[in-house]
Formats: C-alpha cells, sequence, structure tokens
C-alpha cells in the first residue's frame, strides 16, 4: 500500500504513526506546508516508509505531483481543502480518505470515482466517523427505532482540567469555536427543531459515564440528516451532542450571547478583527496539554427502541485516554487511527464500495471494530430495559 497524508498537525501525526507500522503499508508521503516540526516525529517511526514534503496545498501541480504513484489519500488538512483535493484524488487515480462532513464536491463525484474503480470515504474520524459506526451496528440491532442520540467528547481527564473552561486542545481550536457557532438540529416529539447560539448552550441534560461521573450534553450538529440517511420513519427522539464537564456551557453561553462568537470583523484601534479570531487568538495559547497530562476521547451511541417486541436501549462506547509512552492523545488516536484504518480496508478489499460512501452503510462495524481494538481502542456494548422518557442515564 501506498498512501499520501495531507496534513501532518494533530491528527496527521497519528495516522503517519499507525501507517508506519502497518505491515501492509510499503510508503508514505506525509505532506505539509511546514514540515520542519514533523522531523523530531518521524524519528519515532519505523524507517524507510514515511518521506516528508513540504507542499502549498493549494497548488494543484505540485500536490498531483505528489500523488503520482500513490494508492490513496488520507487528508487531514482544513475541511475547506477537500474541494479541490478530492477531484484532483480522482483524476489521478487516488482513493480519498478524510474525517470533515461530506462536501457538496464529493456528491458530484459519485460516478467519475465509482468509474474508475475509486472509493471517496468522508466523516471517517471520531466525530463524524466512529460514532456513525456504532450507530449503523446499534440500529441493526433493533426490529424497531424510535429515538437515537449520539455525543461526542475531547475533555482532559480529572486533574488535566485546570483552567476556567475545565478544556484543553484536542482539535483544531478554530474547529472547536467554529463548531460552537454553528446551529443545531434536533427531533423532539417528531418535530424538527433548530437551535441557535447561544441557545444551544442551555439546551442541557447530564449523562453519567461510568468512571468519569457526570458531563453535560449541549447539542451540536445535525442528527436530523443521519436519522434521514438512515430511513427511520419511526424516530421521535433524536441528537447529536457534544459532552464536557460541568460548567463548560454556562461560560460559553455567555460569550456567545455577548457576540464573542460573531465572524464580522470590528475595526478597533486602527485594525479590524473577528470576535471570533481574537477568541481564538486570545484562548488558544493558554489550552494546551502538557506532556504528561492525558486527554479523554469518548463516543457514546444509544438507540432506543424495540427488540423481539419487548422495549430495549442499545448502548455503544469508545472511552480512551492519552498514549503517555507515544505521545500520541486520545484524540489524535481516535480520529487518526480511524482515517488510516479506513484507507487500508480500502485497498484490502474490507470496504468494497466505490464512489461516494458512507460509514453508516459501507463500512463493515466488524471488522473496523476489530481493528480498533487491535491498536488498543477497546468498545464497550450495554443492552437495557429501556423506560419511557429517560434521555440521559
Amino acid at each position: 500500500m501506498k498512501i499520501l497524508v495531507l496534513g501532518t498537525g494533530l491528527q496527521g501525526k497519528a495516522a503517519l504513526h499507525d501507517l508506519a507500522r502497518s505491515p501492509a503499508v510499503s510508503q508514505v508521503i506525509a505532506a505539509d506546508a511546514n514540515i520542519a516540526a514533523l522531523e523530531a516525529f518521524l524519528a519515532t517511526l519505523p524507517g524507510g516508509k514515511v518521506t516528508p514534503s513540504q507542499v502549498d496545498a493549494r497548488d494543484l501541480r505540485q500536490v498531483a505531483g505528489l500523488m503520482a504513484g500513490l494508492q490513496a489519500v488520507v487528508m487531514l488538512l482544513p475541511s475547506t481543502f477537500g474541494a479541490t483535493l478530492a477531484p484532483l484524488a480522482v483524476e489521478n487515480g487516488l482513493h480519498w480518505v478524510d474525517a470533515s462532513y461530506t462536501l457538496p464536491e464529493y456528491r458530484s463525484l459519485d460516478q467519475a470515482a465509482a468509474a474508475r474503480g475509486l472509493a471517496i470515504l468522508p466523516e471517517f474520524g471520531l466525530d463524524p466517523g466512529l460514532d456513525l459506526v456504532l450507530a449503523a451496528q446499534a440500529i441493526s440491532e433493533l426490529d424497531e427505532v424510535e429515538e437515537f442520540y449520539s455525543y461526542g467528547a475531547g475533555i482532559p481527564e480529572p486533574g488535566a482540567d485546570d483552567n476556567p473552561l475545565r478544556y484543553k486542545i484536542s482539535w483544531t481550536f478554530d474547529g472547536v469555536v467554529r463548531s460552537y457557532a454553528r446551529p443545531a438540529r434536533l427531533l423532539q416529539d417528531g418535530r424538527v427543531v433548530e437551535l441557535q447560539p447561544p441557545q444551544v448552550f442551555t439546551t442541557l441534560h447530564t449523562v453519567m459515564i461510568e468512571g468519569l461521573g457526570s458531563l453535560e450534553a449541549f447539542p451540536n450538529g445535525d442528527a436530523v440528516r443521519y436519522v434521514e440517511q438512515l430511513g427511520l420513519p419511526g424516530v421521535r427522539q433524536a441528537g447529536r451532542y457534544t459532552l464536557r464537564w460541568p460548567g463548560h456551557s454556562a461560560f460559553w453561553h455567555k460569550l456567545a450571547a455577548l457576540g464573542f462568537l460573531a465572524e464580522t470583523p470590528l475595526a478597533t484601534q486602527g485594525t479590524t478583527i473577528s470576535p471570533r479570531r481574537f477568541l481564538h487568538d486570545l484562548l488558544e495559547p493558554q489550552l494546551h496539554y502538557q506532556p504528561h497530562e492525558r486527554d479523554i476521547a469518548l463516543v457514546r451511541v444509544e438507540v432506543r427502541g424495540r427488540k423481539d417486541g419487548r422495549p430495549r436501549r442499545v448502548v455503544y462506547q469508545v472511552l480512551d485516554r492519552r498514549d503517555l509512552a507515544t505521545g500520541l492523545l486520545a484524540m489524535q488516536r481516535t480520529v487518526g487511527y480511524t482515517a488510516s484504518i479506513g484507507a487500508q480496508m480500502i485497498l484490502r478489499g474490507d470496504i468494497p464500495k466505490r464512489g461516494l460512501l458512507s460509514p453508516l452503510f459501507d463500512v463493515p462495524p466488524g471488522v473496523f471494530l476489530g481493528e480498533l481494538q487491535r491498536r488498543g481502542i477497546t468498545v464497550h456494548r450495554e443492552e437495557h430495559v429501556w423506560v419511557t422518557g429517560q434521555l440521559a442515564q
């Protein structure tokens, strides 16, 4: 297997770590605009497989040159690059895997990719990605589905949550702030409900996680889209939620209400800057993990309905912590490893479909979850009698 990794930041390093240790992978090109910070990391990887390459991802001719002779792209740059680079991958005969949401450009590539025997697999990181595979598995275990809930978290473990936000960065902080500024769509009693910031930060419930205790859940993302894709007309309640330590939402509610998530630039002191950018640049340097601190990456999917006529609740959960031996954060592992596994499954034929794919339908859960298990990322399953009206457990 010969694979190009575009983007060697937090998640890209984990993908490189995984690919370099795979016996099936013979060549990896690690491409980024800034590879100076990559040299020390590459020294920790098995020799001979990974070649760094400095590249401007806006220069399509330069990127196309890197694609020559390779088989797949793992894209872990900001999602905006996908609109131009995914068509380039198809044009040059490479499969495409990324951890970001499906772009309209990917849909337009469906037929061309399928005709060339190529797969385009977006939404294949932690959330979205791992959560969607778990959702597909849980749904397949019930005869009827009436409620669907998905939770995702990237938080410091107790003791490392030592700032007023009780939060540190394990994903691009710009992406986090942008996600806080977007609306959320839920199903409540069969009706589509759209919530805007700051309202999302006051629409809370509590989730009890064994070993952690109480976490607060606020809506983030579009649950309705996935319910529609899954073809579940009987679902009356559905939501996708972010989990944080208690108090996080109250802080962000105040900031959102005061306009700190706005993107329109303001003129001040002879310059212009958006409130969101100011907030990002002020907070980002203060929110990094120290080498001895661990993060927690968590995905939890709850599906409620009926099996053999009886009310049942099926729960799948992944909870991972930083590996201090390698230094890889749990978020790096669960995103970067997932993307790496996706590319390898496509090239091995474990994912046979071609064209535009979805983790909901096209990734075999058993194979994928087995690959996670081999990397020390465990999946926990529970099944309970479902008591109607109970949201959090």
